[in-house]
């Protein structure tokens, strides 16, 4: 088994920017078709000017938290490719919340933007990739779905709130949807992430330097993550190669998960 993709079709929302990009980036690099999806049309629009019309590479512009635009992303790429047989949901939105602020609406947005609209879009997907498969008896493997997900579900933070309970939720519907989707031979899993040397990061570090220091003394390897690492997780989670993997979290934190707060600060 290898972590070849080639000739696959892959459907990578949130590629825009940031992680998202990196992994439909690391996708097409290793010979998938790759429909780029993400709100932000300005962004896919500058993106996609460095495949130079590259048949391989396309883009979907809409708001991925829409029933319609899901369908119509699907339909995209059906038509583009006429099948789709990989799935990244790498859309997040992070929002700072009131734990004790009972008009706070930031829960509703993050399970509405980071929960449902991955979990509809695997549904949708998920359909598709079961029809397609009738009449392929014995293949070994039908499709992948490989969830973005971070550590807040795992190490929760009170101003994040709502973000840790729709990323805890976000992980247990990986593996709900692993076992429903198993017996058609669709795995399903997360890569769940530390700290990430993002667009966001940067400019976050840039306007206070201290913060590196803190994420430096919580990672026991002693650095911040680059995206195209996570896509490094995600591309062996959708090839042959992780043919028997489903229904896992996997960490790419340096270690962070391994601590406790204690150790933490005396890292």
């Amino acid at each position: 088994m290898s972590n070849s993709v080639e000739g696959k079709t892959a459907i990578v929302t949130g590629a825009g920017r940031g992680i998202g990009l990196a992994v439909a980036r690391q996708l097409f690099e290793h010979g998938a078709n790759v429909m780029f999806a993400d709100s932000d049309e300005a962004a896919l629009e500058q993106e996609m000017a460095r495949f130079e019309d590259d048949p391989r590479a396309r883009r979907f512009s809409a708001d991925m938290s829409q029933r319609l635009s899901m369908a119509n992303l699907l339909s995209a790429t059906i038509d583009a490719y006429d099948k789709v047989d990989i799935l990244v949901n790498a859309h997040r939105l992070v929002k700072a919340s009131d734990p004790l602020d009972t008009s706070d609406t930031a829960l509703e947005t993050m399970l509405r933007q980071n929960l449902l609209a991955g979990l509809r879009m695997s549904q949708i997907v998920a359909k598709r990739m079961i029809s397609q498969a009738e009449g392929e008896e014995g293949a070994a493997i039908n499709g992948a779905i490989v969830n973005l997900t971070t550590l807040a579900a795992q190490r929760p933070h009170p101003e994040l709130l709502a973000y840790s309970i729709a990323s805890a939720a976000q992980d247990q519907a990986t593996r709900a949807l692993a076992l429903a989707l198993a017996p058609y031979r669709i795995r399903v899993n997360s890569v769940a992430f530390g700290s990430v040397m993002t667009a966001e990061l940067k400019a976050a570090l840039k306007e206070n330097p201290e913060m590196r220091d803190g994420i430096i003394r919580g990672t026991p390897m002693g650095r911040i993550a680059e995206s195209e690492e996570l896509a490094d997780a995600v591309l062996y989670l959708v090839s042959d190669g992780a043919g028997f993997v489903t229904g896992q979290i996997i960490n790419v934190d340096g270690g962070r998960s391994l601590l406790d707060p204690v150790q933490a600060a005396m890292f």
